[in-house]
């Protein structure tokens, strides 16, 4: 049967495996070890394949630097409404709901990712996430927090991602970044509150990875 985004949750199944990423354990994923077979399969398979990569298929560094945070901060969102900004796996919002928050929102521009991110947390047993498309366009919703690991991979994605977390943070919102040193990172206007060693998707050693916040 199809799920969000009209990718059969059979073909997610068939085409991942269930992992726990190294740094948040307590979280089941579905993840593939080669991002690229993966985008081939959708496509030589009708499995629903979109106009990019599958990133959604892995559990980058700073969404588990974000997830490992929650959990071991759990403050940060008990409670409180969150919004999972670039949500990819799902890895971020469903800690979110582990930590206790009282309701979250998964945003991700790629359909595919609808999918996953439903899929997974079916897998870990959580309710309560709602999950939409892109929000960039327009004004941030009316939640307390904001997560976003991983969004600053490029220059187009950081000139659209860093004004609408400012204008979210100018409402009230407590607004958190997980990053692994990205060179779009803005170099200031940011407090590191923890930082991790992450064993990266595509890379042989650790990726110092820091959670930051707006001050």
């Amino acid at each position: 049967m199809p799920g969000p985004g009209g990718v059969p949750a059979s073909f997610l199944r068939a085409h991942t495996r269930v992992a726990r990423p190294p740094l948040v354990p307590e979280v089941r994923l579905h993840v593939t070890d080669d991002v690229v077979a993966l985008w081939e399969a959708m496509e030589a398979e009708g499995g629903g394949a979109g106009q990019a990569p599958p990133f959604w298929a892995a559990a980058w560094p700073g969404g588990q630097a974000l997830a490992r945070y929650l959990l071991d901060s759990p403050r940060a969102v008990a409670g409180r409404r969150v919004l999972d900004l670039g949500s990819g796996s799902g890895l971020v919002a469903v800690a979110a709901v582990l930590a206790g928050a009282a309701a979250v929102v998964a945003s991700d521009v790629d359909p595919c990712s609808h999918a996953a991110i439903a899929l997974n947390a079916e897998l870990n047993g959580v309710s309560g996430i709602e999950v939409v498309g892109d929000v960039l366009a327009g004004e941030p919703p009316e939640v307390d927090v904001v997560v976003a690991g991983d969004v600053c991979y490029d220059r187009e994605m950081t000139g659209r991602v860093l004004p609408f977390l400012w204008t979210a943070w100018t409402r009230g919102a407590a607004v958190l970044l997980g990053d692994p040193g990205r060179r779009y990172l803005p170099g200031e206007g940011l407090v590191a509150v923890a930082e991790y060693e992450v064993p990266d998707v595509d890379e042989q050693q650790p990726r110092h990875t820091t959670v930051w916040r707006l001050p």
